[in-house]
């Protein structure tokens, strides 16, 4: 079971790439514009992605406490804040930077679970109090596909080709 969360932890540091990169070829009055979307802009919803994946991870430290490599992939996460728009370029390309850090953990983070981990009960605010690991761990995954879909439609409307979630094994490290 665990490969499968190495795998889904690949695949978003892969899917976050590419839609940074086609991002990237926007102007910044073009990612900050408001495009109907409940977090308004593409920026929006790139931050958005970055908080909730640092937020979901950050949920782990305490079920995690007794493993040392797990503790230590998490705690990159704390050299990242979450910034609120509007950007400035310099500060895009901050957010970028923190989106790979949060990535790496993430990854690092999967690679240092063991199958004891997945089960174990992760406390995360809502009812029931906790859940098992593992299914907070598919939440994360749904979350950043999720959000990049939205992504993806907006630059569908503006006619911008952002195939970034075709069926790839580049990513896949051996």
């Amino acid at each position: 079971m665990k490969e499968l969360f190495v795998i889904n932890a690949q695949y978003n540091r892969e899917a976050n790439k590419t839609i940074l990169s086609i991002l990237n070829g926007l102007s910044n009055a073009e990612r900050e514009q408001e495009r109907g979307s409940y977090y308004k802009s593409l920026s929006g919803l790139i931050t958005h992605i970055l908080g909730g994946n640092t937020f979901l991870l950050g949920l782990f430290q305490d079920a995690v406490a007794h493993n040392d490599a797990a503790l230590k992939a998490l705690a990159a996460l704390k050299t990242v804040t979450v910034p609120e728009g509007p950007f400035t370029e310099a500060q895009w390309e901050q957010l970028a930077a923190d989106i790979e850090t949060v990535d790496t953990a993430y990854i690092d983070f999967t690679k240092a679970l063991t199958d004891a981990d997945l089960k174990t009960p992760v406390k995360y605010g809502g009812n029931p109090d906790s859940v098992p690991a593992f299914f907070l761990l598919n939440q994360l995954t749904a979350h950043g596909t999720h959000h990049r879909g939205q992504v993806s439609q907006i630059l569908d409307a503006l006619k911008i080709d952002n195939d970034y979630s075709g069926i790839s094994a580049a990513f896949l490290e051996s």
